[in-house]
């Protein structure tokens, strides 16, 4: 049976790894979309669509969406990028569009919830979202690419940042590879 994820996706720039995430779990996983309006204005301006995925798109709006309620099992969910707005309300349990009431309901169900942040430099009160959204169960994945793969396009560094969010949702993927390590 295919695995059941939501993507939420706010108003922070970095619409091409929630497009990537997409292109990879549409194939893979049954899946729920979920973008913001301001998302979806980054995202155009950035040159990125979010359109055109096998998955079915909720507008942010709409609180009666069946995954706004525990009853509905999926396995978990991935806000990319998650604003500083989002990952305050995800923290504090303010629940007022379909992206954090999801999030809300990941939390008290003890399912899968991963914020990949994408804000820097970070202040006292960002860090402090952080950890209270990480004591409630969330995963905290800033985009932070790494570089030991040695990438050479933008490709591959976004590949690496959605290869962690797949590993952590546990869906099998050849987005980027395992570090080997080395003998020094």
């Amino acid at each position: 049976m295919k695995k059941e994820i939501v993507v939420g996706v706010t108003g922070a720039s970095g619409a091409v790894y929630a497009r990537r995430l997409l292109e990879v779990l549409c194939r893979e996983a049954q899946v729920h979309v979920i973008v913001s309006d301001v998302a979806a204005k980054i995202a155009a301006h950035e040159g990125v669509s979010l359109e055109g995925f096998s998955a079915t798109y909720h507008d942010n709006d709409k609180l009666f969406a069946s995954i706004a309620s525990g009853s509905h099992k999926y396995d978990g969910m991935v806000i990319i990028p998650c604003s500083s707005k989002t990952l305050s309300a995800v923290a504090n349990g303010y629940t007022d569009n379909l992206i954090t009431r999801t999030a809300d309901v990941c939390l008290k169900e003890g399912r899968k919830c991963i914020l990949v942040t994408r804000e820097m430099p970070l202040s006292r009160i960002h860090i402090k979202n952080m950890l209270a959204a990480e004591e409630a169960g969330a995963t905290i994945m800033p985009a932070s690419p790494g570089f030991y793969q040695r990438p050479k396009t933008i490709e591959d560094l976004v590949d690496m940042v959605v290869a962690r969010v797949l590993d952590h949702l546990d869906v099998e993927h050849t987005l980027s590879g395992r570090w080997e390590g080395y003998d020094a």
